[in-house]
């Protein structure tokens, strides 16, 4: 795909005289859609001479200025001064000296005139938020002149007030400056959340004090690439040389810097399963106590990876990890996973079947139950909430417990039937190391996840109370995730997506009318150097057979415009060849595979797509 086809299209450059004007886009591009937008005749022109407004002797708005400043400067390669003294031309953040109780803590009024731009809001993160609605309206080229910001009057304030998106550390890791780069395009679109897996079968990445051995053998595992899930077997004495941590510095330092950009961290720490990392580094905590190694997905599969629910120091061990936990999070919640535990391992322990009689437990489930309960109590004791994957509900949880719905929506239905809030994670819109485009282009993942099925999801199931729906969150697993380059290339556009369903009214949802805004953030993606995807160009394929038997191919675009050509010769497709007209094709005696494009006004913009009849009818 020729992007700067794309940039050319979503922004006009105007020459004035001797002045290089750059006009910004309108409000019809700003994701998420705000709640009321209204466009007003004349712009704004931003130039080196523009200053930023502040209030003197407010550190909390000084700080979303610079923020802003800095933001501005990565755009536009202006950079401008923050001063206490209104001028003409200024940018202005002010709080409102009344709270206007329709914006709450997160929502923002943004006023663009002639003369001068302002920002209001109840809190500092409404000013945060409504600077980045700002920088939506600057088009992302650096201007040797002024920028004509397009005038407009907008009210916005979010939906939900979890918006959070997950990244998985453990499967791979990524260092903290890659973390820090997950947050910086997180908070452009509006999300307040993110949520950090930190521990798995594949690895411990937070420095436990008390606990060392968690990092020094718990965060490696021997190196291989390639499939996950189908590397060789670790051979005996192989080093563990692939991994990584984050020391407790490296932990303070990502918190601040999400908390600067109104991001809360939630932490996870996945336990009674998931924990091969730690039985790697003490042994003593499984059911078997036998040495083991931590998981490089290798083809051997995990083996045994749950703590022994009957062995009394593992209590008083996760209640020393959890306390520094605690010490380092300074947010409500922290996530304790809880889900997948293979409970066979306890049914041939001799301490967790002692644990069942002395405490009176008749099935295995029962005995997670009893676990997560206990868990709970040392985390209250932290002065913490509990949240955790939806099989956490079986059994009963504290009151102010939370619960993450991942397999559907049944477990946010059974939580607030229970009482307890829940936050919307469902595999089948939330999913985001899933594949996103046709699966013989992107290949490498569990599932399989549009991004138009995403703009499906309504994170309140039908029937629930609203109240009990804290929000909701995209995951980014990363078994099929290497390196940060593919993080980003999963997560983007995806999580566009979700932030418009998590922050704007459920009234402006509408596909066809959200594709071109989304398309208008891919040129801002080019120039901060974000890997997105660009499979929407991409049709998905299928084979059909007809009543008479015979066997034919369909396309279905997953955007409107775009033009499909296919060859059955095995010869590259271009606009000379032919040309899909929405009705199935037949396939031609002694063809055995199709290859096909798509165009968007002449010119090639999807992915070439190779694909043999046999696995066509495969699918079928």
């Amino acid at each position: 795909m020729n992007k700067s086809i794309i940039l050319l299209t979503c922004f006009l450059i105007a020459f004035l005289g001797k002045s290089n004007i750059v006009f910004s886009q309108n409000c019809k591009t700003l994701l998420p859609v705000p709640v009321q937008v209204k466009s007003l005749d004349g712009n704004f022109q931003l130039s080196s001479n523009t200053k930023i407004v502040v209030p003197s002797g407010n550190a909390d708005i000084r700080e979303v200025a610079d923020l802003f400043d800095g933001q501005l400067a990565s755009l536009t390669g202006q950079k401008l001064e923050i001063s206490n003294a209104k001028t003409k031309r200024s940018i202005e953040f002010k709080l409102n000296t009344q709270a206007n109780s329709s914006l709450g803590n997160e929502g923002y009024s943004l006023n663009v005139t002639p003369q001068n731009i302002t920002i209001s809001a109840n809190k500092p993160a409404g000013l945060f938020y409504g600077a980045q609605t700002l920088l939506q309206l600057i088009p992302p080229v650096k201007a040797n002149g002024p920028v004509a910001v397009a005038c407009a009057d907008i009210t916005d304030f979010p939906r939900f007030g979890w918006r959070g998106l997950m990244l998985d550390v453990s499967r791979h890791f990524f260092t903290k400056d890659e973390v820090k780069r997950f947050i910086d395009q997180m908070v452009k679109y509006k999300y307040n959340v993110f949520h950090w897996h930190l521990t798995d079968d594949n690895g411990w990445r937070i420095e436990i004090k008390a606990y060392p051995k968690l990092t020094s053998v718990g965060a490696w595992s021997v190196f291989r690439t390639g499939r996950y899930g189908g590397f060789a077997p670790e051979e005996e004495g192989e080093p563990a040389t692939y991994g990584g941590f984050y020391t407790q510095d490296d932990i303070r330092e990502v918190v601040k810097y999400a908390a600067d950009r109104f991001v809360t961290i939630v932490p996870e720490i996945d336990v009674p399963a998931h924990s091969k990392a730690v039985l790697a580094a003490y042994p003593e905590v499984s059911c078997s106590g036998k040495p083991t190694t931590v998981s490089a997905g290798t083809n051997n599969g995990i083996g045994e990876n749950v703590f022994c629910v009957g062995n009394e120091q593992n209590f008083k061990m996760l209640d020393v990890i959890f306390g520094e936990l605690a010490s380092l999070f300074p947010g409500e919640y922290i996530h304790i996973g809880g889900d997948e535990a293979n409970r066979e391992f306890w049914r041939n322990c001799p301490k967790c079947q002692q644990r069942m009689k002395e405490e009176n437990i008749k099935e295995l489930p029962d005995l997670q139950s009893y676990f997560t309960r206990r868990i709970g109590k040392i985390i209250a004791s932290k002065g913490k909430k509990v949240i955790g994957w939806d099989e956490i509900l079986e059994g009963g949880l504290a009151p102010e417990a939370s619960v993450m719905s991942w397999r559907g929506l049944d477990g946010a239905i059974a939580a607030a039937a229970a009482g307890h809030s829940a936050v919307m994670s469902p595999t089948s819109f939330c999913y985001l190391d899933y594949l996103q485009g046709e699966k013989n282009i992107e290949r490498n993942s569990f599932g399989y996840l549009r991004a138009k099925r995403v703009y499906e999801f309504e994170p309140v199931p039908e029937g629930v109370d609203p109240k009990y729906i804290l929000g909701g969150q995209g995951n980014v697993w990363t078994e099929f995730i290497p390196n940060y380059r593919r993080v980003e290339y999963m997560t983007w556009p995806r999580a566009l997506v979700l932030s418009e369903i998590l922050w704007s009214p459920k009234t402006e949802r509408n596909w066809d009318e959200f594709v071109p805004r989304m398309e208008a953030q891919f040129p801002r993606f080019d120039q901060a150097e974000v890997n997105y995807a660009t499979s929407i160009y991409d049709p998905e394929v299928a084979m059909v057979k007809t009543a008479e038997g015979d066997y034919r191919i369909v396309f279905t675009p997953e955007i409107k415009g775009l033009d499909i050509y296919y060859t059955f010769d095995c010869t590259f497709p271009d606009k000379f060849s032919a040309k899909y007209d929405g009705n199935p094709i037949k396939t031609p005696k002694g063809s055995s595979e199709i290859w096909a494009i798509t165009y968007r006004d002449g010119k090639p913009i999807g992915c070439l797509l190779v694909i043999t009849f046999d696995e066509l009818r495969t699918r079928m």
